[in-house]
């Protein structure tokens, strides 16, 4: 497959990009190196090599969930700038209008 003007300016459109005729001869000719050089996995003999699924062979390690409370109510609200009895206030930042 050889990218063309054409394919560059469709890809342009779906990228909503604009190019000059220099511009865009330097990336038909970036893009046509580009997958020249991906083609060339084509000549590798992969025969007896099984597709790779994970990176590793671990899956899904996860550590126990335990519910714990680092901070108290009482210190959550010791260095905040402005609060009442139980919440934190903070400045409107939604405009409903």
């Amino acid at each position: 497959m050889k990218i063309d003007n054409e394919m560059v300016d469709k890809l342009a459109v779906l990228a909503k990009l604009e190019f000059n005729n220099e511009a865009k001869d330097g990336i038909k000719d970036d893009l046509n190196r580009m997958l020249d050089f991906v083609d060339k996995l084509n000549e590798l003999d992969t025969t007896g090599v099984e597709p790779l699924i994970y990176m590793s062979d671990e899956t899904n390690v996860m550590r126990t969930d335990e519910a714990k409370i680092d901070i108290t109510h009482d210190e959550a609200l010791k260095n905040a700038p402005d609060k009442d009895s139980d919440y934190i206030r903070v400045h409107k930042v939604i405009d409903n209008g």
